[in-house]
């Protein structure tokens, strides 16, 4: 175990306190331009810091679970296991909304005033469409299962280390700076629905030994499902 693949405690958390920290930090700033792509461009642009930083370190995203799938019963898994991550993603979505809603927090029959704002204009309108997808398999399925997996887990463990239930820790502390991630346009419901989701993909992340790929999958093709049925118009 190098100090590279495992940084001590004190330097997790120096990278967790710089690279968070910038994220936020620069999408405030960046809410002030260019609201409605404020969270693609600073989590690309702290991608992009972060990897040079890494590379500086001797590190790569493949000790972080960007890697090479070996073998044929490995490539195989991934298709289930992206299944079970979309099951898990819309199940414990829908149930947690409809659970908030019973519960007087929300409504699930009203959509989030920034959600619209965001998305709007984008029902039968190819090049807004093709750019939002452009934006999700970018930004959303590889940039967030990145991020709030990959950086954030293995950090937040470092972090944690000797501490009873690290790994589980590292899942839920992820998971809050994922749901915090989309509070700005999806509100509290958002936050909450979000962060949940962060739980279930950390735990999977874990489950299958840091590997994303299935993650990136499953993120991806719920968003794309999501955004195909705005552009088509559909209640779904």
């Amino acid at each position: 175990m190098t100090e590279t693949a495992h940084p001590s405690r004190p330097l997790a958390l120096a990278e967790l306190l710089v690279f968070v920290g910038f994220a936020i930090g620069s999408k405030l700033i960046a809410d002030q331009i260019i609201w409605k792509f404020a969270g693609p461009i600073t989590l690309i642009t702290t991608l992009i810091l972060l990897t040079a930083y890494m590379a500086w370190r001797g590190e790569s995203w493949s000790g972080m679970g960007l890697r090479r799938v070996p073998g044929w019963k490995s490539k195989l898994l991934i298709l289930p296991q992206t299944l079970l991550a979309m099951v898990g993603i819309l199940g414990l979505g829908v149930g947690i909304g409809f659970a908030g809603e019973a519960a007087g927090f929300w409504s699930m029959s009203e959509e989030p005033a920034g959600v619209a704002d965001r998305f709007a204009g984008i029902e039968g309108n190819l090049a807004v469409y093709l750019t939002w997808m452009a934006v999700i398999w970018t930004s959303a399925a590889f940039g967030e299962e990145m991020f709030f997996r990959g950086f954030l887990i293995t950090r937040f463990t470092a972090a944690f280390r000797g501490i009873p239930l690290a790994p589980a820790l590292a899942v839920v502390a992820a998971a809050l700076v994922f749901g915090y991630g989309h509070f700005y346009y999806q509100g509290i419901r958002g936050l909450v629905i979000t962060g949940t989701i962060g739980i279930v993909l950390g735990t999977l992340f874990l489950v299958y030994k840091r590997n994303l790929w299935p993650l990136i999958l499953a993120h991806g093709l719920i968003d794309t499902i999501g955004m195909t049925a705005r552009y088509l118009d559909l209640d779904v």
